[in-house]
């Protein structure tokens, strides 16, 4: 394993999107080489620097991954596109036309593209969604030890992601964290949803606390074979993940709170 406190490579999927662009500025300012892999250039990053495709391109991939020293994997549809779904006939979905694509093929893209190179570490970014019936049931914190409760579609392609993740790990010899994060919100409309939502700000994960997350992840100097871990910035309101992990794992501890960083 190499030292991880030194500028790494490091291979970021979905690196335009909003939490890529927060761990890319966080990496890059480390000192650490970053190569983006999105649909379209990532802000920061020179064009040497960017790959230009989709999860699709399996070879544009597997050359993206070598010489990585860990690949952090956040390209993905972001949630359902319907819920709850409606009644027929205006109950359409996008879980063929979206989610299976990007959610399920494209992790065994990005896994296999891993496998390939030796990359020795590997993140996945899961969702808080996995476990959203005990948040709805107020059985918080909820642990890393507690069986998945998705909220829909979009979260159970998440539950695959992360077994998916622990296969690997198990019989190829990557060490794969699976990091169930908090709402980085996109847009204007996610923020206003953020405001209204007292849960919703406890799970609050500001563009700052994404970049020292990420930064702690990649310079973390050793992990185990597999882990689940919880990432957001401080709860405004009440404890709803159980950070201890994350804190014992990678030295993380969030600085931010709601509402900081969420206008950016």
């Amino acid at each position: 394993m190499p030292d991880m406190s030194q500028p790494r490579r490091v291979l970021v999927t979905g690196s335009a999107g909003r939490v890529g662009r927060a761990a890319v500025r966080a990496l890059v300012a480390r000192g650490h080489h970053v190569l983006g892999f999105d649909r379209v250039a990532t802000p920061g990053l020179s064009a040497t620097q960017c790959v230009i495709a989709t999860l699709a391109d399996v070879e544009a991939l597997n050359r993206a991954a070598i010489g990585a020293d860990c690949l952090i994997h956040l390209a993905a549809a972001p949630d359902d596109a319907r819920y709850p779904r409606g009644e027929a006939p205006d109950d359409g979905d996008n879980f063929l036309a979206d989610l299976v694509p990007s959610n399920l093929v494209g992790p065994y893209h990005v896994l296999e593209a891993a496998r390939k190179a030796k990359v020795p570490r590997v993140v996945l970014a899961s969702t808080g969604q996995v476990i959203d019936g005990h948040l709805r049931e107020q059985n918080v914190p909820v642990t890393v030890g507690m069986l998945p409760r998705p909220r829909y579609l979009y979260a159970c392609t998440k539950v695959f992601l992360e077994a998916l993740g622990q296969v690997y790990a198990h019989n190829h010899g990557i060490a794969v964290l699976a990091a169930r994060l908090g709402w980085c919100p996109r847009d204007a409309g996610q923020v206003e949803e953020i405001r209204a939502s007292r849960r919703a700000q406890d799970v609050y994960f500001s563009p700052g606390d994404v970049g020292r997350f990420f930064v702690g992840v990649v310079e973390a100097e050793k992990l185990p074979e597999y882990a689940v871990v919880y990432a957001t910035s401080r709860p405004t309101h009440q404890l709803r993940y159980d950070l201890e992990p994350t804190r014992k794992l990678i030295g993380y501890e969030p600085r931010d709170a709601w509402p900081t960083g969420a206008e950016e």
